[in-house]
């Protein structure tokens, strides 16, 4: 059973958990934004094009990866207008659930020092931001495709309107968040 259909049959209990009238006011999982700043690359005159990176997040996501270029000119990161600044893609639906479920249960174990993540990544409208110091954490890469890590910043957006709702959405898709001292 995926997760996408675990989070359908489990709709009614997150329902009362949250005293919800309605199921409909119940939070799904909007979208999932991955992300990677590629910026402090394009300034160097070794790096002529992003394609490893580029391929390497399609093959972590499943989708080709839009590049996002710089609106306006930054003296102090020598960034100049419509510089390569960022490589992200969205993922919606089946694909962002199936994400959640392949960066909970692989990718989150993988990574150094992991004791869950953390409670003040919220935004305070029930969003979660989290960030990796690579992309070689992902199963999917072989260690000698990662030829530059970067930083990936994943963010988890949902349809709740405050935080507590949102947590409670994540906890039932397996999200562990560190516990309190």
């Amino acid at each position: 059973m995926s997760l996408f259909e675990t989070s359908v049959k489990n709709r009614p209990a997150l329902q009362e958990q949250l005293g919800k009238k309605n199921i409909h006011q119940v939070p799904v999982l909007d979208k999932v934004i991955v992300a990677m700043w590629v910026g402090s690359l394009a300034t160097r005159k070794w790096v002529k094009d992003f394609s490893d990176l580029e391929a390497n997040l399609r093959t972590i996501t499943g989708q080709q990866p839009e590049m996002i270029l710089s609106k306006q000119s930054i003296s102090n990161f020598k960034l100049r207008e419509d510089m390569p600044s960022m490589l992200r893609v969205t993922l919606r639906w089946q694909r962002a659930y199936d994400f959640i479920e392949r960066l909970v249960w692989f990718v989150l174990p993988r990574v150094r020092d992991f004791n869950g993540l953390s409670e003040r990544k919220f935004d305070g409208r029930g969003n979660y931001n989290l960030g990796l110091p690579s992309q070689a954490v992902f199963a999917e890469l072989a260690p000698e495709d990662v030829k530059t890590a970067m930083w990936l910043q994943i963010n988890i957006c949902t349809t709740a309107d405050n935080d507590a709702d949102s947590k409670a959405l994540l906890t039932s898709l397996w999200v562990i968040f560190q516990k309190k001292a």
